[in-house]
């Protein structure tokens, strides 16, 4: 079985914000900088969150991609890599994915194709988007809990979209 390199989670200081003026919404542009990495999303979210105004409802988190997740867990380097090594016994790298065979595959197809098909088994298994309650202005989470991109195919750019629902 062949191991699955990963960064820890950090918050990099390059995550550009986009802030939508026709609504709430905002767009999270980030580069990762390995094939597996979670990057911690809670703060840019939460001050999101404050500059809107909101006191209750509902933070729709997304990736834009299919090779990536967003989870709520804990910020421990450790567990993140549990996790990794959960996934590739899951959906293990080195396996036969119909997705990777060019002679196979007609659809979604580009010059630039990457081997990835472990990496979208693995996005499937944790999911692409979350919704967050707000109370009072603020996210509800745990004591430990904390808003993840997952990466499962980098280095990439990447983009996180938020909304929000409620007044």
């Amino acid at each position: 079985m062949s191991t699955t390199a990963f960064a820890p989670a950090h918050t990099p200081a390059g995550i550009a914000r986009t802030i939508d003026p026709h609504g709430p919404c905002v767009r999270l542009r980030l580069t990762t900088s390995a094939e597996c990495e979670v990057v911690d999303l809670t703060q840019q979210l939460e001050d999101f969150l404050l500059r809107t105004g909101l006191l209750h409802g509902v933070l729709i988190v997304h990736t834009l991609h299919t090779t990536t997740a967003v989870i709520v867990n804990e910020q421990e380097p450790l567990l993140h890599g549990d996790l990794f090594r959960q996934l590739e016994r899951l959906a293990p790298r080195d396996l036969a994915y119909d997705h990777d065979d060019p002679t196979r595959r007609v659809v979604n197809r580009t010059d630039t194709e990457r081997t990835n098909g472990h990496a979208h088994c693995r996005a499937m298994l944790l999911g692409s988007t979350l919704s967050l309650p707000i109370i009072d202005g603020r996210l509800v989470l745990g004591r430990w809990q904390r808003v993840l991109f997952v990466e499962l195919d980098g280095p990439q750019e990447r983009t996180v979209v938020a909304t929000l629902a409620g007044g």
